[in-house]
């Protein structure tokens, strides 16, 4: 008998809930990291008191209730809801497109007015098609919500984000495009959405309590060739070329950075999320961390703040890799990755990386929730 029955590469959340779920149905399992640390994306550090996502701001959001129970089971999460603000040249703008937004943008203090409003400036763009079907993300959000909404609040943050012209952008990214005609900020339609009490750090710790974990460990140079011998079973979360040895070819990633600092006032933004929405800013956005776990008159308990700007770039050796590029060569590329996966013995594939499809976090636990025998 080995002495495992899974090592598994990679404690973000597919690992640790798979090795949570395993060790349940009484498996033997072994998780190892690459990182310093355990959480893999989720990992929040502690600054000032005030936990920080070190990867980006993750909101954990779902309509699953067993999903959201088992979280829970876990560690109890709070009530945050995500509501962002869109600064376009020093313009407010709530988010979602809501009545809030209409007012912001045009005054107007009806939904008949704002449709109206939306309707026109759709038809203005369905006409300048003369019949033909959108060809780019410029052309499709026009023909959904309009050129003043596109203009102010899609355009250039696009463009940051992928580094290129709306114009070259595929439409697909952008097929569709929420419109609320109620004065509503919350960002998701999910029934519940919150944030880990105590952080991200406490939600992977109750996963892998009384599990063997092992931290700064290189899979490729220490266990590749060398895993049937210690286990059974590999379950695998890195990136799918990577485990082939790129044998296919590269598989293109976007990617994000971040600058992270300590500002003196405890109270910097006023919102966890503002996404800066024109080339004035090379961020996309700034995250202030505590506004996730501290409400009201909370935010003044600490004098100071942590916030994050956040930077979208391409992916270039030694980055982390964040948002799978889905355009028909990535997409042919990851096809034939995947059929080399499914036919790998004793091998599992899990996660965004080596699924090479982006998830939010729910569908992720969800995933390893459904597999009916460990």
């Amino acid at each position: 008998m080995k002495e495992f029955d899974y090592l598994i590469v990679g404690s973000g959340l597919f690992g640790a809930t798979f090795a949570h779920q395993a060790t349940k149905a009484g498996k033997r399992c072994l998780v190892i990291d690459k990182r310093a640390h355990l959480g893999g994306n989720v990992y929040c550090e502690n600054i000032e008191g005030i936990n920080v996502h070190k990867y980006g701001a993750h909101i954990f959001h779902t309509s699953n209730k067993k999903v959201w129970d088992f979280v829970n089971a876990i560690v109890e999460f709070n009530r945050y809801t995500n509501s962002p603000v869109a600064n376009y040249k020093g313009k407010l703008y709530n988010l979602p497109f809501n009545m809030n937004t209409f007012y912001q943008m045009w005054g107007i203090t009806t939904p008949a007015e704002a449709q109206e409003k939306i309707e026109e400036q759709k038809a203005e763009a369905l006409a300048a098609l003369k019949g033909h079907e959108p060809s780019n993300l410029e052309e499709q959000a026009l023909t959904l919500v309009g050129k003043d909404i596109f203009e102010a609040l899609i355009k250039e943050y696009t463009e940051k984000q992928w580094g290129r012209s709306c114009k070259d952008l595929p439409t697909f990214i952008i097929k569709r495009l929420p419109v609320r005609f109620i004065f509503d900020n919350n960002y998701f339609n999910d029934k519940y959405q919150g944030i880990p009490i105590g952080g991200y750090n406490k939600l992977i710790e109750g996963l892998l309590k009384g599990i063997e974990t092992r931290t700064d460990v290189n899979f490729f140079t220490e266990y590749k060739n060398s895993w049937h011998d210690i286990a059974e079973k590999l379950v695998y979360t890195g990136a799918l070329d990577e485990y082939f040895g790129y044998k296919l070819g590269k598989l293109d990633w976007r990617t994000v950075s971040f600058k992270t600092r300590i500002e003196s006032t405890p109270n910097y933004q006023g919102n966890a999320v503002v996404n800066y929405t024109s080339h004035e800013q090379p961020y996309t956005r700034i995250i202030e961390h505590k506004h996730f776990e501290m409400f009201g008159a909370e935010v003044y308990n600490i004098p100071k703040t942590v916030i994050s700007e956040e930077y979208s770039t391409e992916y270039k050796e030694g980055m982390e890799p964040y948002y799978p590029v889905n355009d028909d060569r990535n997409n042919a590329l990851a096809e034939k990755y995947r059929y080399l996966a499914s036919q790998e013995n004793n091998v599992i594939f899990g996660g965004r990386l080596a699924q090479y499809k982006y998830y939010d976090m729910a569908p992720i636990i969800e995933q390893v929730l459904n597999i009916e025998k460990f």
